[in-house]
């Protein structure tokens, strides 16, 4: 079962994350000035109650009983009665029926009476009321500006990882040029700058070694095509027989192989340059695959004009039509659309590695398809059409029964593909312009 992955950017975390906290934060805090503030109420309440039942005493000893005050009040609570019966004056709370709790104080008379006053301090809990207003519009303030905070600091950052990634992509797609450090800028110096510079010395380090890869394959070609051409040489002085015809068509396939890496080695160094010429691309099709293929198939649904050069065109299908020929079965077919290319044969299709990671020199494949060869053709046709600034690209035919090849099962549909060439020519750079496929 495949587990749900929610994707959210790192932005929106870093302001989740200081909205969350800023949150508990504003509401902890809110909480203890609250409570502290209603404790030092109810305690200045009781205070100031004492020091009126005080004063209530003093006046009903000489001046008589004030109009506010009761001499054994039946609402009294029971347990201030209690207390005060023991000879004592006491405060009680009732905090039972409202915001602004009642506060009574009473004390002892003669003869066992009790002399008690009661109110509620309602204008003093109406500034607590008027606290929490304010303590909410404080935390909302602390909110969104921690928020804020979190926008400005997690797009930073963001931006900066964002740019990282477009930089390694672009190292990805072969830009050698491009380092991360650069890319990212800024004077700030974070984690992000630390990233960026393992990265490019990763890139550098892995450079060094594909440039030496390359010399060392270039080298040995250009060192093996002097022995290989004196061997065919000595091959056509043999006297004829079988044993010649061997050697011959050995010495033949060891000379195409050098000379495919050479090609391979020029094509990776990036410095090939297209020769342009505008052909009619059915037309120029048409007549290659004569001479390449003479069993296949052509078909021109849409001819077009194009801007290419014409040997690099040749050798992509050259090297298409030998691929379907050796790997597939019959019938070949070729297909030109407009601008786009198509060689289709109905053998056993590509494999899985090949359709996931692309051609890859002196890798064969699975057994099914290309149990011979050395993987240079597609290779080769890879090369050259970026060259071209086309795009090449590789798939499985769906089964006429219209079903989806499976693991373990072959793909009776065929391998199929597909060159798109550019609308406009490729750059003086090299560049690839962008080629917008259809759906």
């Amino acid at each position: 079962m495949r587990r749900f992955a929610l994707r959210t950017g790192l932005r929106w975390k870093l302001i989740i994350a200081i909205a969350a906290v800023s949150s508990l934060g504003a509401i902890a805090l809110s909480l203890v000035v609250h409570n502290a503030a209603r404790v030092s109420m109810l305690d200045s309440s009781r205070d100031m109650q004492d020091e009126r039942i005080k004063w209530v005493q003093s006046v009903y000893k000489t001046k008589g009983l004030p109009p506010f005050a009761k001499i054994d009040d039946p609402a009294l609570p029971p347990s201030l009665r209690a207390v005060v019966l023991t000879g004592k004056r006491a405060t009680y709370l009732d905090d039972d029926q409202g915001d602004a709790p009642e506060v009574w104080a009473a004390v002892p008379l003669a003869n066992g009476r009790v002399l008690s006053i009661h109110t509620r301090f309602e204008d003093r809990y109406a500034v607590l009321t008027d606290l929490d207003q304010a303590l909410v519009v404080g935390s909302a303030s602390v909110v969104l500006g921690g928020c804020a905070l979190g926008v400005l600091i997690g797009g930073q950052l963001s931006r900066r990882l964002r740019k990282a990634a477009t930089a390694a992509g672009k190292i990805t797609e072969g830009d050698t040029g491009v380092r991360i450090r650069d890319a990212i800028g800024g004077r700030v110096r974070d984690e992000t700058d630390d990233l960026a510079r393992a990265v490019d010395a990763m890139a550098d380090a892995l450079q060094q070694r594909l440039d030496a890869e390359r010399r060392v394959t270039a080298d040995i070609a250009h060192e093996l095509r002097t022995p290989v051409t004196g061997l065919l040489t000595a091959a056509e002085l043999l006297p004829p027989g079988r044993p010649t015809e061997l050697v011959r068509d050995r010495a033949q396939a060891m000379r195409t192989l050098v000379e495919d890496v050479l090609e391979v080695a020029r094509l990776e160094t990036a410095a090939e340059r297209a020769e342009l010429q505008e052909i009619a691309l059915g037309e120029f099709v048409e007549r290659r695959v004569r001479v390449l293929a003479p069993d296949a198939t052509v078909r021109v649904d849409r001819n077009a004009y194009v801007h290419t050069d014409p040997r690099r065109l040749e050798r992509i299908l050259g090297n298409l039509l030998a691929n379907a020929a050796r790997h597939g079965r019959t019938p070949v077919e070729v297909t030109v659309d407009g601008r786009v290319l198509k060689v289709r044969d109905h053998g056993p299709g590509f494999p899985a590695a090949l359709l996931a990671e692309g051609p890859s020199r002196f890798r064969t494949g699975s057994t099914d398809r290309s149990g011979n060869g050395h993987g240079l053709g597609l290779t080769i046709a890879t090369g050259q059409a970026r060259v071209l600034g086309a795009r090449l690209t590789f798939r499985n035919a769906i089964p006429q029964d219209g079903g989806v090849p499976s693991e373990g099962r072959e793909a009776d549909g065929g391998a199929v593909a597909v060159l798109w060439l550019p609308e406009s020519a490729p750059t003086e750079t090299g560049s690839i312009p962008v080629i917008t496929l259809p759906e």
